[in-house]
């Protein structure tokens, strides 16, 4: 087989589960160089997963066997980092978002159009086998028209248990840029993209504290919404309900429930692979658990990866994409501003609804 080489800029807390799968899981990719700003850290990632090199970016980006850069960088750095990867002729993978704001989104997808190479965005969620099996059964009818929706993402934050918390409550934090691309992404994948959004947002606490370690005690000054709620009007027509909080001590609301003419489905946590998968169809007395129709149902972060290297080879459209990354970002966005001017917000960009995974797929 032939395989595919990738690069890892950024070797912090998310790094270990790409590092597991890039070196054990997917054939297709094999690591070749892995970078952090923290040398000593990617020496150890290096060490851990055998990886043959650990090196500074700019000796990663010079590589010219390295075709794919993964960058795990935080939110604020990703833009630079995908620009400079573009910009040395490689294709690259992000973690969520795309990008901070619309501005930097546009370049990196326009420089890449430039230069010919890929864009690929986290998450790669929506390609495990609990959302996979939850498209499938819309496609085949089982709720009949899709013609609403709602997915709840509701905590009281991160200030608790995250080592380093403060960025999630900064310009590019807050709970719809940290967990709406998990639960917007599921939903362009089950519904559609979306055409309309109207949102209302605000803080409830203008200071947080750290209560883990090792920075207990510290202050933190909240500076994005931290309660956010959007109504998304889909170009199918579907009217999908969205909240994500930070705000709540608690809650007892689906993930995400999909609502059709003839049923609903149950969706599993869109932060996870697996499922389990509900559907309760019309005439049903209560809910049936559906056996999951695909793979790839334990942690199969980086199988976006995987997938692009494959449509890199083959020149076919890769699922966790550009565009798509692009229009959850934009989504993210509108909700925010549809809050601040008192309007509804109409959406620029569009995307496609990604290709559903062979039942069969083994990569």
């Amino acid at each position: 087989m032939q395989k595919v080489k990738v690069g890892i800029i950024g070797c912090g807390n998310i790094s270990g589960i790409y590092l597991q799968n890039c070196t054990r899981l997917f054939e297709i990719i094999e690591v070749a160089a892995v970078s952090d700003l923290v040398m000593e850290r990617a020496c150890e990632k290096a060490k851990e997963y055998g990886i043959p090199k650990a090196c500074s970016v700019e000796e990663l980006l010079s590589d010219p066997e390295i075709k794919i850069v993964i960058n795990l960088t935080i939110p604020k750095a990703h833009a630079d980092v995908c620009m400079a990867a573009i910009e040395a002729g490689k294709s690259v993978y992000v973690e969520k978002p795309l990008a901070v704001t619309l501005e930097d989104g546009k370049k990196i997808l326009e420089a890449a159009k430039q230069k010919g190479v890929l864009v690929g965005c986290a998450p790669d969620t929506f390609m495990g086998g609990g959302i996979q099996t939850c498209r499938k059964l819309i496609e085949d009818g089982w709720i009949g028209q899709p013609v609403a929706a709602t997915a709840f993402m509701m905590c009281h934050g991160h200030e608790s248990w995250h080592p380093d918390p403060e960025f999630y409550y900064k310009t590019g934090g807050g709970p719809m840029f940290d967990m709406g691309p998990y639960y917007l992404t599921a939903l362009i994948n089950l519904i559609g993209p979306v055409k309309r959004v109207t949102g209302s947002a605000r803080i409830t606490f203008p200071e947080r504290v750290i209560t883990s370690q090792p920075k207990y005690g510290t202050a933190i000054s909240v500076d994005t919404p931290t309660h956010v709620a959007g109504v998304l009007d889909f170009e199918n027509g579907a009217v999908g309900t969205i909240i994500t909080s930070f705000d709540v001590w608690d809650a007892q609301l689906p993930r995400i429930e999909i609502y059709g003419t003839t049923g609903t489905i149950s969706v599993p946590d869109p932060n996870t692979f697996g499922g389990p998968v509900y559907v309760r169809r019309q005439g049903a007395s209560q809910w049936s658990e559906v056996p999951l129709t695909h793979g790839y149902t334990q942690n199969s972060r980086g199988i976006g990866v995987a997938d692009m290297a494959y449509a890199l080879l083959s020149g076919r459209q890769h699922r966790a994409n550009g565009d798509m990354a692009y229009h959850v970002l934009e989504i993210m966005h509108a909700v925010h501003e549809s809050s601040q001017n008192d309007r509804h917000y109409h959406m620029k960009s569009r995307c496609e609804k990604p290709a559903l995974l062979p039942m069969d797929l083994i990569w």
